[in-house]
């Protein structure tokens, strides 16, 4: 005997996309509604929608005088009277807050509309300036100027409206101009240079006082002070003699070692220029940075005779 076969589960299908739920009208004791009452009675005239926006009394009636093509030198009274009356019982239904302006015009239009009426002497009928609609005509083709150039204005490319300046800013590139390396030959050259003119002054002194090394760093710091490039040069005084010199290249030596000053020559064979790499210093801060080996506190002394035997 063959077994029963077992029944199977039929496969549940799921949807390819899930729905989205029903957004709620809204909350009513905090129960969202979805649906409207069955028994909920709108009535036809609960929403009206009132499209012309009007400036004023003048606006308007510019606007029911154009909508009908009339001209505005002949306008006739009854008509517009009686549209505009509509149109201020209409605002008057949309419980519109009408201002004074629009009241006084409908009492203008109504003493224009029964001056009308009344009949004319022969006198008048000739005498264009007895017309009740000419006061009225008069303001209707100012107001029509100005609205006319105001629209010509407002149709005027304007900023933040129609034009937008660009925000966006170029990045800025900055080129850094490395400084070559000065050599070491064309510093001695610099300092043959000052030599030869220091040989060139004739020294009568008799005796010389000592030169601190120390002092002339001091010196030299101060010569740089407030300056960004000084010439090296400048920094020698050839009435001082060749000792003088020597103390002086000693000193700005001494400075480049301590990473205080630093030579920059823009070429071969240029003139070089020191800089100072330190912000503005005491002296006596500055010096103290210093690490000088085998330097004499008391100087450098002239150990030839009392003259220096330069060349005159």
């Amino acid at each position: 005997m063959t077994e029963p076969a077992e029944p199977t589960a039929t496969p549940v299908m799921k949807p390819l996309h899930p729905s989205q739920a029903e957004m709620p009208f809204g909350l009513m004791y905090g129960k969202a509604i979805t649906k409207l009452p069955d028994d909920l009675y709108i009535p036809p005239d609960a929403l009206e929608v009132f499209l012309e926006a009007f400036e004023g009394p003048l606006d308007l009636l510019l606007y029911l005088i154009k909508r009908q093509n009339l001209d505005i030198l002949d306008i006739p009274v009854s008509t517009i009277t009686t549209q505009y009356m509509e149109y201020v019982e209409l605002m008057k239904a949309m419980n519109f807050e009408l201002a004074a302006e629009y009241l006084v015009m409908a009492a203008m239009l109504g003493e224009i509309k029964s001056r009308m009426l009344l009949p004319r002497q022969k006198d008048d009928e000739e005498d264009e300036e007895h017309d009740p609609r000419a006061e009225l005509i008069r303001r209707l083709q100012e107001y029509e100027r100005f609205k006319q150039a105001a629209e010509d204005i407002d149709e005027l490319p304007r900023l933040e409206r129609d034009i937008f300046p660009a925000e966006a800013k170029r990045p800025e590139f900055t080129r850094e101009k490395a400084q070559p390396d000065v050599d070491m030959r064309e510093l001695l050259l610099a300092l043959k240079e000052v030599m030869h003119r220091a040989d060139m002054f004739e020294s009568h002194q008799v005796s010389r006082e000592k030169l601190s090394t120390r002092e002339r760093m001091a010196n030299v710091l101060d010569k740089l002070k407030g300056r960004d490039f000084v010439p090296f040069v400048e920094l020698f005084n050839p009435e001082e003699g060749r000792l003088g010199v020597v103390v002086t290249f000693l000193a700005t030596l001494e400075l480049v070692k301590g990473s205080l000053i630093e030579l920059v020559q823009n070429g071969p064979f240029a003139p070089i220029h020191v800089k100072a790499k330190t912000l503005v210093l005491e002296e006596s801060d500055v010096l103290a940075q210093l690490e000088l080996e085998d330097e004499p506190d008391d100087g450098v002394d002239d150990e030839t005779d009392a003259h220096d035997g330069t060349k005159g």
